[in-house]
């Protein structure tokens, strides 16, 4: 279906979207401008802050969740990753679309029985991913995918669970986004703004990252290269963000 046809489409009245923010550092971004700009309604479930996690997960459309410094392994230490993990898997299992960016990718693979292990190497900045030959990410992403500008910020990665398919590799991290029915989990950050990215770069000394790698960029490496990026960045969010919500509301109307 033609993006300008889904967008007519997004105009019909959804329950709100969920979203789950885990650090203030990491809020819906891009993705929030996406859902306003469709009159597509959303509650933010501050994690961070104390927030419990919903009663009742059938009051949303679809359920989203955000980055964050912290480990998808830390369940020792954060009580909100058990019961994040559950819900995450109630919601695949009833087919109810969930959306992930970084830590929230890796908390989806984890729900689903995949693994989140140390990338061979952690990558900050901006690079470049590519599109794997499946006809799943073709439907996601177009038949123009070969080199598609993202953001990173990690130094983990997840496995690709059973029954999911991966989308998205790049030669740092070969698992940048994997689709599970009308579920997509992303490494890669699609939702960053300007400002965003101003406020991140004020925490990169405390990485320890080596600047020498190809995958890590200085601050003022990725705040040069920012006004060039951006909107690259912004239509692979648009097209990975319509795509998903066509799945929320065919959710909706099933």
């Amino acid at each position: 279906m033609p993006l300008q046809c889904r967008i007519t489409f997004f105009l019909q009245p959804v329950k709100p979207i969920a979203i789950f923010r885990f650090s203030a550092e990491d809020g819906p971004g891009y993705f929030a401008s996406f859902l306003d700009r469709h009159s597509v309604p959303w509650t933010l479930f501050k994690l961070d802050e104390g927030a419990p996690l919903p009663d009742a997960m059938d009051d949303f459309a679809g359920l989203v969740f955000m980055g964050g410094p912290m480990s998808a392994n830390d369940g020792a230490t954060l009580s909100w990753i058990a019961p994040v993990t559950a819900l995450i898997r109630r919601a695949i299992e009833k087919d109810k679309p969930c959306l992930g960016h970084c830590l929230g990718g890796q908390l989806m693979a984890k729900a689903l029985g995949g693994s989140v292990t140390a990338n061979p190497v952690k990558e900050i900045g901006w690079n470049q991913v590519q599109a794997t030959n499946a006809p799943t990410a073709r439907a996601w992403l177009g038949d123009d995918a070969s080199n598609l500008t993202t953001f990173q910020w990690h130094a983990e990665t997840f496995s690709i669970p059973v029954g999911a398919e991966r989308i998205l590799t790049s030669a740092a991290c070969a698992n940048q986004a994997f689709v599970i029915g009308k579920s997509l989990a992303m490494q890669c950050h699609a939702e960053m703004t300007p400002e965003m990215i101003e406020e991140w770069c004020e925490d990169w000394a405390d990485e320890n990252a080596d600047p020498a790698l190809p995958s890590i960029q200085t601050p003022d490496e990725m705040l040069g290269a920012t006004p060039a990026n951006m909107p690259g960045l912004n239509r692979l969010a648009e097209k990975l963000y319509a795509k998903w919500l066509e799945g929320v509301l065919t959710s909706e109307k099933s």
